[in-house]
């Protein structure tokens, strides 16, 4: 991690991954909890995690629901065979869906075509069924095929582990 951020900043991005680890706690204002763990201002620790950030050491922070406790329990990976040369501007349309819960960009592999892939929820198969034909709209004459990938069972979801450190 040190190559990354200053030395001054690791014993604290150390600390603030251990506090989060399992997540944030579903209080007002997280970050004031992060803060009085890390014995920092709001605003210190809001530029800590920019830093680790723009360092390339946090991607994002986001929510991430168990949608099965939610009621939603049909989950479909959506697999799109786009053309590639589309694929710039359509891959960010289709991940700024409102029901998308994440998007992303795969290398098509052998006689798997796919190379979009975005995530739906649904508390049916028939929940689904409207938002793939949103998806194949706005990816119009782009879109060669594409196929649904139904989730047999919910994985365990982690952030950002150190391992042993």
């Amino acid at each position: 991690m040190s190559a990354c951020i200053s030395p001054s900043d690791e014993p604290l991005a150390r600390r603030l991954i251990a506090f989060t680890e399992a997540g944030l706690p579903l209080v007002a204002d997280p970050w004031a909890w992060l803060a009085e763990q890390l014995q920092l201002s709001v605003d210190d620790c809001l530029a800590l995690l920019q830093r680790l950030q723009a360092n390339g050491l946090i991607r994002r922070i986001a929510a991430v629901p168990n949608h099965y406790r939610l009621g939603y329990r049909h989950n479909g990976m959506t697999v799109w065979d786009v053309d590639d040369e589309a694929l710039a501007q359509l891959g960010p349309a289709v991940g700024a869906l409102p029901f998308v819960s994440h998007c992303y960009r795969r290398p098509r592999r052998g006689d798997w075509p796919y190379n979009l892939f975005a995530m739906v929820h649904g508390r049916s198969a028939e929940d689904i069924e409207p938002d793939r034909e949103t998806i194949r709209a706005l990816l119009g004459d782009a879109c060669n095929a594409d196929e649904m990938l139904v989730s047999s069972r919910i994985l365990k979801k982690t952030g950002l582990r150190l391992g042993g450190a």
